[in-house]
């Protein structure tokens, strides 16, 4: 093989990669333009797909894409790096499509009830799935992080590994601490980890050592 030619599961890497962020970019953009009185300031993303809310059914079509592109792009980047690089960053890779999975499978199955927080089960259930999401995100960001940096061709990968997970950090403690713009913390962390699929995506399609 062409060391000089890209393979056929880069250019899908890729497809998928920017496909699954725009997808999620749209739910974003289409759902606040057909919920009336959304604020993005104050309200969470996921106001956009609770089950009362008037931008449910447009909103979702995009999250199901998104979900479909991400968890798809995660399994291709699990084949392509098989074997490569080192056990950490691997190890990462594995962690992260095990949170994409969750994250398409949880929030699916249990979406707000409404607004904000009801207490409802479905309500808990959705909390318990940004929990894991979380946790899988840090510990996947992390091992990919030290994994690039055993390796000097992929400093950058962690350099912005690194710099996604401190937005996560920051979006997390912003909601605690400035709740009258908690949907501005909170769009930190959520798109820190969609970006973050977005940069692995064009990371993997011009890495030509591991092809």
């Amino acid at each position: 093989m062409m060391v000089n030619k890209r393979t056929r599961a880069q250019w899908f890497i890729l497809i998928l990669g920017l496909a699954g962020t725009v997808c999620y970019f749209l739910h974003v953009i289409i759902g606040s333009m057909h919920y009336p009185g959304y604020d993005p300031l104050t309200q969470a993303v996921s106001d956009l797909t609770a089950a009362n809310a008037p931008s449910r059914e447009l909103a979702s079509a995009f999250t199901h894409s998104n979900g479909i592109c991400t968890v798809a792009l995660c399994i291709l980047l699990c084949v392509f790096y098989e074997g490569k690089v080192n056990k950490p960053f691997r190890l990462g890779i594995y962690l992260f499509v095990a949170m994409q999975g969750v994250s398409a499978v949880g929030y699916t199955l249990f979406p707000l009830s409404g607004s904000g927080y009801a207490g409802a089960f479905q309500d808990t259930m959705h909390m318990v799935v940004t929990v894991l999401v979380v946790v899988l995100s840090i510990a996947s960001m992390i091992l990919i992080a030290v994994g690039c940096f055993r390796r000097r061709t992929y400093k950058l990968l962690g350099i912005l590994s690194l710099i996604a997970l401190g937005l996560m950090f920051l979006g997390s403690i912003g909601t605690g601490a400035l709740p009258a713009y908690f949907g501005v913390a909170e769009r930190f962390s959520v798109y820190s980890v969609v970006l973050y699929c977005a940069v692995l995506a064009v990371f993997a399609f011009y890495d030509r050592e591991s092809i």
